[in-house]
């Protein structure tokens, strides 16, 4: 359809098994997805969610080409991507950013958090008034322009996401995948971080795949969900249909798994 930016068909992947790795020769092949089919709308938040192991990482870095497919078709923005080399996905790597789930080892130690966010604009050419990009790139996630010339050490864990996710804006790109980038935080810097997603999304027409387990934080941000077990998408919907009417057994235990807050008796005097 015109109004997605993915389209995504009969796609397949595998991957080495490591485990079953023999002493001399090649490990054996697992399947890791078997068969996804989705579309991921323009401009909205897609929340991909299910346990460890359940492919949701493999598909979203198969959807930005950092995995190659074994079979099936990826659509990007009416392109098909599927199987392009380097050299013809390069053009259009700035529009596919991701943004990774630990700042601490996905941001260079050695480089201050100007130099970390012009990167990307170097390794593409947009060197003119990088400066400006950079200093435009701080203040759309929210950090003062003095963080700047700080390196990684020096800030906390949750600005270190904004660093990471400044560091994806910077391109201007369309799609961002943003893969569990908040379960390393603590409650209130989640907070902070997805109302930060929140506004970007709207104020900047980003379209975002939001990769977690978390089911509550997925209820919080996102538009739509996909459901996730096994290397097969079992469920798929708005947010709101998921949760209020789940059609798998599977989702629901997913649901009844979000944990609730248990009030001190004492407040209840």
């Amino acid at each position: 359809m015109a109004d997605d930016l993915f389209t995504i068909s009969g796609l397949k992947l595998s991957l080495p098994d490591m485990a079953r790795k023999p002493v001399f020769g090649a490990a054996p092949k697992i399947e890791i997805l078997k068969g996804i089919d989705l579309q991921v709308p323009r401009k909205m938040v897609t929340g991909i969610v299910g346990e460890s192991g359940s492919g949701k990482s493999t598909l979203g870095r198969a959807m930005v080409r950092l995995l190659e497919p074994t079979e099936g078709k990826i659509v990007f923005d009416g392109l098909d991507i599927t199987h392009l080399g380097e050299a013809e996905l390069r053009p259009h790597r700035r529009n596919l950013q991701m943004i990774f789930q630990d700042p601490m080892s996905s941001l260079n130690p050695r480089r201050t958090i100007a130099s970390i966010i012009a990167a990307p604009l170097r390794q593409y050419g947009l060197t003119d008034n990088i400066d400006g990009r950079v200093s435009d790139a701080l203040d759309k996630v929210g950090l003062p322009q003095s963080f700047a010339k700080r390196y990684r050490h020096e800030i906390s864990g949750g600005q270190r996401q904004r660093v990471g996710i400044a560091r994806a804006l910077a391109l201007s790109p369309s799609f961002v995948l943003a893969d569990e980038i908040v379960s390393g935080l603590d409650v209130s810097t989640q907070a902070q971080i997805l109302t930060l997603l929140e506004r970007l999304c709207k104020e900047l027409g980003l379209t975002i795949a939001f990769i977690s387990h978390d089911l509550s934080v997925i209820r919080r941000l996102c538009e739509q969900v996909i459901v996730m077990h096994n290397g097969v998408i079992i469920e798929k919907g708005t947010t709101q249909s998921v949760f209020d009417e789940p059609q798998q057994p599977y989702t629901q235990a997913l649901i009844d798994a979000i944990p609730l807050p248990e009030p001190d008796p004492h407040w209840l005097d």
